[in-house]
C-alpha cells in the first residue's frame, strides 16, 4: 500500500499522522507552515495567503492566515494526540515574485508572510528548525510526515531537502 499524498491548496490547512505527505505545489509569496511532532509521527501544514486577518476579507479560513494558521494547525495536532513540547517547524516559500513592479523600499507579501509565521510560532513557543524561503522563485514542497523531512523542488534551483 503507498502512502496518501495530501495536495493542501492556498488558505488550506491539514493535519494527519504517517505514513502520508503533505505537499504545497508552486509556493510564491506564500508560506507553507509545517509543523511535527516527531514522537508521534504527527503533522500539519498549512499554505498561508497572508499575514494577518487584517489583510483579507475572508472569515473562516485559519490556514489562509499566519497569525491564525499556527494555533490552528497546534489546535489540531494536539487534538490527535501531539505533544506541544515536541513539536517543531519548518518553513518554505515567501518568494518576493514580482519586485521589479513595485516602488522601491515596498515590503514584499513574501516577506511579510514569512516574518507573521515566525511570529506565530514564536508567540506560541514553537521551536523553527529550518526553512528555505526568500528570493524571487518558485517551490513545491513535499512533507514525509515518517521523518519529518520536507523536499523543497523549484524549476530554478532544482531540490533540496529540509
Amino acid at each position: 500500500m503507498t502512502e496518501p499524498r495530501i495536495v493542501v491548496r492556498v488558505s488550506e490547512l491539514i493535519v494527519t499522522e504517517a505514513p502520508a505527505t503533505l505537499l504545497a505545489i508552486a509556493l510564491g509569496s506564500c508560506v507553507a507552515v509545517a509543523l511535527h511532532d516527531p514522537t508521534t509521527k504527527i503533522g500539519g501544514l498549512a499554505h498561508v495567503l497572508l499575514p494577518s486577518q487584517a489583510m483579507g476579507r475572508i472569515a473562516g479560513q485559519p490556514g489562509r492566515y499566519a497569525q491564525l494558521a499556527v494555533p490552528a494547525l497546534i489546535e489540531r495536532m494536539i487534538a490527535r494526540g501531539a505533544r506541544t513540547p515536541s513539536i517543531v517547524a519548518r518553513l518554505v516559500g515567501g518568494a518576493s515574485m514580482f519586485v521589479s513592479l513595485s516602488p522601491p523600499g515596498t515590503i514584499q507579501m513574501g516577506d511579510r508572510n514569512v516574518v507573521a509565521a515566525r511570529e506565530a510560532l514564536h508567540r506560541h513557543g514553537i521551536r523553527l528548525i529550518g526553512e528555505a524561503v526568500g528570493g524571487d522563485f518558485g517551490r513545491t514542497a513535499s512533507f514525509d510526515l515518517e521523518t519529518g523531512r520536507i523536499t523543497i523542488t523549484s524549476y530554478s534551483r532544482g531540490s533540496q531537502v529540509l
